[in-house]
């Protein structure tokens, strides 16, 4: 208990001290705040100050569906957002002030708004809309032609944001893909430069790697003929990533392998830094060249390093292929051949609405569990800023509705950092609304500037967003006529419920993580399991390319399950620990099954290549049965001597013609045993020791 109560304490301790860094683009920022500030700006221009209001508070609700990724993506969130925001709006308009029906639709709205988890945290945030406007609405029920006319003010606002977002989209058509891309070649340009480590030292996939896949080959990617190179530079990014891996586990001559992946550095940096600029790769080229002559000078034609050079010239040959394709190649026919043998992922794959909702429809979905205690905190929160007539009530349900996540983690850290982030927003808001003349021009700037601010750090300090959040509120709010000194007092009663309320529902009904990791990590392992099986097959380039990518986003959603529980109050240590010896372990074998892949060529050239199939396949087998037993929390029984079953291989090798490649053979065949060899016991020892918590 001790433990786990000071591992609460850490958490909260570092929710308030973490600050990350800023990842939100000043053009984000700016437009952002335009759309809340313009309108209201117009409207006091003209003496129309309450439409001005309406849009602003329509743009200031929809503000973070604007969120990086494809145009067609962001214009259907956008839209979504702007169109949930109206719908809400109107009801509460128009039933808010009858108990009994805005209770049940805001039931309603909580139970479908919280559902929508299930789809991600983008679509999430239409829900999250919804709720507050709905809330927001209620508290000032109009007549039918007025709540028409407030709710296409807030849908207009929502619109207004959309343009802003999507202005430039003729000009810079593809931006969100280059930068997608133009990450993941940086992210090869650091790899390319560190040497050789311990394989568990470095994540074996990433997640830049998952975001590239989903935004060049999602449901929402754009269609042109530039998505054609960029669906070659995406296979190019695999398969250099595979290169450096293979050239890492060959051991050969340091010098020329250190020489040669600083002038691949190069050449990749040079890559990501004209994809970024949306520039001819000029620079890359003149690498390129460099490169070219470093290979001849290094190699000699092989003699000096025979393994190595096949890789070295692998390489050399796929940077240039991306150079080539970095220059907006995409017309070329060979390229459109090459884009299509480039597919998504049946785990990437976007599924049916309906289907995904029917299947999380069951007390055991996160999401359905989320959902119903969405509905309930809502309506209680509605009901009791009714019937105590709190002033400025609404801010009681909406701060739970913001606060209240799927996970006790988020909810524990929105809440505290929403409560101090308030408290410390209206000491900052009076402060300066003190010393600011007292003239609304002077006010609306003070506000333009606390949104900026909201909009830059919500990503950085959550609380600290809130700080500048609660001045744009109060602001916003005294342009309609609300005693910004009443706001404040206000505004602290409703948080500080809103935000216990929050609590207390998912405390009484709770979906704790630690009930889930299990079948997350088991998840991850079945991945790493079908990503071997694949590798037995060979050829079979496309399989490879899929089921590395699932195993991509198995070994992602793992490593969110295991921080989830981490911060989870009476987690059992032995669990925690479970977790992180499984999920390092299972990092070592995924680098391991890489390597594989990038000798595969290698290998080819030993005889008798089918008991490397067979070899490869009852790995892939064991690997299953070891997920099998983690999942159902039983002993994994009797498993193949795989240990003997590669000497038996490793020596058949030996006995041939290639020498080199039967050394390779041994030394990737011993590391994979060793890993699943370590899962296994990892998986047994401490089965007893970790019991599972629902």
């Amino acid at each position: 208990m001790s433990s786990s109560t000071y591992s609460l304490r850490a958490h909260a301790l570092e929710s308030l001290i973490a600050i990350k860094r800023p990842d939100v683009p000043w053009r984000v920022v700016l437009r952002n705040t335009a759309a809340v500030v313009l309108p209201l700006a117009a409207g006091m221009a003209t003496g129309h100050p309450q439409i001005g209001l309406g849009v602003a508070a329509g743009a200031l609700d929809t503000m973070f569906s604007d969120q990086p990724g494809p145009y067609r993506q962001r214009l259907r969130q956008l839209l979504l957002a702007s169109l949930a925001a109206g719908l809400a709006a109107l009801v509460g308009f128009l039933i808010g002030g009858q108990l009994l029906p805005i209770l049940l639709a805001t039931a309603a709205c909580g139970f479908f708004g919280g559902l929508l988890v299930v789809f991600g945290t983008d679509t999430a945030r239409v829900g999250m809309t919804s709720m507050i406007l709905l809330v927001i609405t209620a508290s000032t029920p109009t007549s039918l032609e007025q709540a028409f006319g407030g709710a296409a003010l807030i849908f207009a606002g929502g619109l207004l944001l959309m343009a802003f977002s999507l202005a430039a989209w003729p000009l810079q058509r593809y931006w969100p893909e280059r930068m997608a891309l133009a990450n993941v070649y940086a992210g090869l340009a650091e790899l390319a430069r560190q040497p050789s480590r311990d394989e568990a030292d470095v994540p074996a996939l990433t997640e830049a790697m998952t975001t590239l896949q989903q935004t060049l080959l999602g449901r929402h990617r754009a269609h042109g003929r530039a998505m054609e190179a960029f669906g070659v530079l995406l296979e190019l990014a695999e398969r250099i990533r595979l290169e450096l891996t293979a050239m890492s586990a060959l051991h050969a001559d340091p010098s020329i392998h250190a020489l040669f992946r600083d002038d691949a550095a190069r050449v990749l940096a040079a890559i990501a830094e004209a994809l970024e600029r949306g520039d001819s790769p000029e620079q890359a080229q003149h690498t390129l060249q460099a490169l070219r002559a470093s290979e001849r000078a290094l190699l000699d034609g092989g003699e000096r390093a025979p393994g190595l050079a096949a890789h070295i010239h692998a390489l050399a040959g796929q940077l240039a292929a991306a150079v080539r394709n970095a220059d907006w190649a995409g017309s070329r026919g060979e390229l459109r051949a090459s884009a299509e043998e480039t597919r998504l992922p049946k785990s990437l794959r976007s599924s049916s609405t309906w289907p995904t909702l029917r299947a999380s429809l069951t007390p055991r979905s996160v999401a359905f569990r989320h959902a119903v205690r969405m509905a309930v905190c809502l309506t209680v929160a509605l009901w009791i800023s009714r019937l105590l007539q709190l002033p400025h009530g609404y801010w009681l349900p909406m701060t739970a509705a913001i606060v209240l996540r799927p996970d006790f983690a988020a909810t524990f850290n929105f809440g505290l950092l929403r409560v101090l982030g308030t408290v410390l927003g209206l000491v900052l808001t009076t402060v300066l609304l003190h010393v600011t003349p007292d003239e609304p021009w002077a006010h609306l700037a003070l506000m333009a500037v606390l949104c900026m601010a909201f909009r830059y750090l919500a990503g950085a300090h959550y609380g600290i967003a809130v700080a500048a959040l609660t001045g744009t509120v109060v602001i916003l709010l005294s342009f309609e006529g609300v005693n910004p000194g009443l706001a404040v007092t206000d505004r602290v009663l409703n948080t500080a419920l809103g935000c216990g309320m929050a609590l207390v529902a998912y405390v009484a009904w709770p979906t704790w993580e630690r009930g889930r990791a299990r079948a997350a990590l088991a998840v991850m392992l079945d991945a790493y399991a079908s990503y071997l099986h694949a590798l037995a097959q060979p050829g079979q380039t496309a399989m490879h390319n899929d089921m590395r990518s699932a195993a991509r986003t198995a070994r992602t959603n793992a490593q969110a399950s295991i921080d989830r529980m981490r911060t989870e109050p009476a987690t059992p240590p032995e669990l925690l620990a479970l977790a992180r010896a499984l999920f390092a372990n299972g990092n070592r074998l995924a680098r391991t099954a890489m390597t594989l892949e990038a000798t595969l060529d290698d290998l080819a050239t030993l005889a008798e290549p089918t008991g490397i199939t067979r070899f490869v396949e009852q790995a892939a087998s064991t690997v299953r049965a070891v997920a099998a037993a983690l999942r159902e929390q039983r002993p994994t029984g009797p498993l193949p001597d795989l240990r003997a079953m590669q000497r038996q291989l490793v020596a058949t090798m030996q006995a041939g013609s290639d020498p080199a490649a039967a050394e390779l053979l041994a030394r990737i065949s011993d590391r994979l045993v060793d890993n699943i060899n370590t899962l296994t016991h990892v998986t047994n020892r401490t089965r007893q020791d970790a019991p599972a918590t629902a």
